[in-house]
């Protein structure tokens, strides 16, 4: 396992030549500092107090996508996985305007690109957390695009922003991934490694050292994981909110939505 080498980054009003010809090869970006601390913050307490409402409610889905729960050390109750944040708070809603974001679109080129805020499950909070009790402190080797077949279409490219809201130095674990392969075959994406269920390390991965305020941008068809960190409680928290970047047909959701059936199963995948 290694760090994958990769410059400095900031995003402005217009992507650099470098900036595309890093992520074409890599299928991956980093750009520094996207929000400052100050933006963190106001992030964070937005979603403890969605959470907060959620948990009073006894909410388990939002449109139609289920919620993933877990205990903190103090064995509370916690959400894990939140979706369609922006859906429920002016605060994340606006941030969703902000056209630095849109910036990105020039990635999916030539394809019109969107930010799907009511579409797959939205503005997404991964909160990963380890303790005795959490059920969610790493995820498995997995590609995002494989649910455009569940929605009857062909997979069309697409970008998963990520907007990271905590330190996570290499050596706590975090995102890694597999650069290069978002260029493979349907055959290898859909059937190089066993989804969610393969955690184990790849000699082809690369890491990274992630600060509180950085934005990732991934291929939604390169294969990825988050490592477990090897912490216990608050030293093992990684807050991460994911943007959908999506092209293809427009597929809103809404409180009426059915549940996809893939979500009856994730219950049964040890992460």
């Amino acid at each position: 396992m290694k760090k994958l080498d990769c410059p400095d980054f900031t995003l402005s009003d217009k992507l650099t030549t470098e900036q595309a010809s890093f992520f074409k090869k890599n299928g991956i970006i980093i750009f520094r500092n996207f929000i400052e601390s100050s933006t963190v913050k106001s992030f964070i307490d937005e979603i403890t107090s969605i959470e907060k409402k959620w948990l009073d409610e006894q909410r388990d889905k939002v449109n139609g996508i289920p919620l993933k729960f877990g205990k903190d050390e103090q064995g509370n109750k916690i959400i894990q996985r939140l979706c369609f944040l922006s859906l429920h708070s002016p605060l994340l809603h606006e941030f969703l305007k902000d056209p630095k974001l849109k910036v990105l679109l020039d990635l999916l080129h030539p394809y019109d690109g969107r930010i799907g805020e009511n579409e797959k499950d939205g503005l997404v909070l991964n909160n990963y957390l380890r303790t005795p009790s959490s059920t969610f402190s790493q995820m498995g080797w997995h590609t995002d695009s494989p649910r455009d077949l569940f929605l009857g279409q062909r997979i069309m490219p697409m970008l998963n922003v990520g907007i990271h809201l905590d330190n996570c130095p290499f050596e706590n674990g975090g995102l890694r991934v597999m650069p290069g392969t978002h260029k493979q075959s349907i055959l290898r994406l859909l059937f190089s490694k066993k989804y969610f269920i393969d955690n184990n390390p790849d000699h082809r991965e690369a890491g990274f050292d992630i600060n509180a305020g950085d934005l990732t941008v991934h291929d939604g068809r390169i294969w990825h994981r988050v490592q477990q960190c090897p912490h216990f409680g608050e030293a093992s928290r990684r807050r991460v909110m994911y943007i959908p970047i999506i092209t293809g047909k427009y597929f809103p959701k809404n409180e009426q939505s059915k549940t996809p059936f893939y979500h009856r199963f994730t219950h049964k995948v040890h992460i």
